[in-house]
């Protein structure tokens, strides 16, 4: 999981190895500059000034090359290119000296703080600037075309490398952001999944305890009865727990459906069942069972229920599945798709196949429940059940 979400600690130092090969790089041209300062002839007291002025460059171009540079405001960003043409130009017109593809720092510069348009046309004129000084200078034919290109390719360089180092941050930075949302993501289907089992689950135990204390002293084989079929729930909610903690569960349409009716029964329910459904995608079936579960425990929660149908029965292309209830005690709200429980628990899991809920209080006074889902749900065949229904983003 760590290795596909999260950061490794491997994976830690590429952003710093990233910067570091823009500063190494960087401070080779500075080397470059400074070689070419002393084979120019220059000496005393003006080759200080030069290799201070290419110092000042460089150290001037580390700060443009930065990460935060490129959230300065443009009045910053106009100054500091302002003061690198100074310290770039300042020389060349005081001294003559030959910069060697110096004018790339600027040139590269331009393209890291200015608007595309702009940049891009005063990287231009840079890069002629360094041609034309070199040509009207009387440098031979050779080392002007080289003054020209290693102006062009220093700019590109720098523009590059630190681009890139932005990518390398940018990306360690969504795959952090990745790993948080899979960290929540997984915590919201968690929450789902204990609503969706345990809710349903406790309310049954709960419905068949109250029976046994009524029937244990006058119908003791009934009240035996109950307690085996309250084992079974509890099994089943035990086996069911597990499963949620590993990420896998799948459920039956059918099965559900005679949990349910043996629920509702010993809640003095007159249940109407019929189902008449082909085999179902075991997508489709865990998510029709869910919301059959999820309907059920609606029912016994917030109504009075004395009579409810349940009927499922699908076409050539959709399954539809249908609780219709009466005894209404409680104003029904619009669902919250991400509050992970309730109707917008299955509206999210709904769409999540290509399906659609509906749920109110109808003129006939009784609450219904309406889930259609698609024969094919809108997944990969070789999806596991629980991969849309329970990880919806």
């Amino acid at each position: 999981m760590a290795g596909r979400t999260g950061t490794s600690s491997a994976d830690l130092p590429a952003p710093r190895l990233a910067r570091g090969i823009t500063v190494f790089a960087l401070f080779c041209f500075g080397l470059i500059v400074f070689n070419n300062v002393l084979r120019d002839g220059v000496s005393g007291g003006k080759a200080v000034v030069a290799l201070a002025c290419s110092a000042a460059v460089f150290s001037i171009q580390l700060f443009n090359s930065s990460a935060k540079a490129r959230w300065w405001p443009m009045r910053k960003r106009i100054v500091m290119l302002v003061v690198q043409a100074v310290f770039t130009l300042g020389p060349i017109l005081v001294f003559g000296a030959n910069w060697g593809g110096m004018l790339g720092c600027l040139a590269g510069s331009c393209l890291l703080l200015l608007p595309r348009r702009p940049g891009w046309t005063l990287y231009g004129v840079c890069c002629l600037t360094a041609f034309v000084h070199a040509w009207v200078t009387g440098v031979e034919p050779l080392m002007t075309i080289y003054v020209a290109q290693s102006t062009t390719l220093t700019g590109l360089i720098i523009y590059g490398l630190t681009r890139l180092a932005d990518l390398v941050e940018e990306v360690f930075s969504s795959r952090e952001e990745r790993a948080r949302a899979a960290v929540l993501q997984e915590r919201l289907r968690f929450a789902r999944d204990l609503h969706d089992l345990l809710g349903y689950s406790l309310s049954s135990i709960t419905l068949k305890t109250e029976l046994v204390n009524r029937l244990v002293t006058s119908r003791p084989d009934r009240a035996r009865e109950e307690i085996a079929e309250v084992l079974d729930i509890s099994r089943q909610a035990l086996a069911d727990v597990r499963l949620v903690a590993s990420g896998y569960r799948e459920m039956s349409l059918a099965a559900e459906v005679d949990s349910v009716a043996s629920t509702l029964r010993s809640a003095d329910v007159k249940a109407e069942v019929e189902v008449a459904c082909s085999r179902l995608h075991p997508v489709v079936d865990t998510v029709l069972a869910t919301a059959l579960r999820e309907g059920v425990t609606n029912i016994l929660r917030h109504s009075r229920v004395q009579h409810c149908e349940i009927r499922a029965h699908s076409d050539e292309e959709t399954v539809f599945l249908r609780l219709v209830n009466d005894g209404v005690t409680k104003t029904v709200h619009p669902p919250a798709p991400w509050s992970g429980s309730g109707i917008g628990n299955l509206e999210t899991r709904l769409a999540a196949i290509g399906g659609r809920v509906e749920a109110g209080v109808r003129e006939d006074g009784r609450f219904h429940l309406l889930v259609e889902a698609p024969l094919k749900p809108q997944v990969p065949a070789t999806a596991a059940p629980h991969d849309v229904p329970q990880a919806v983003a």
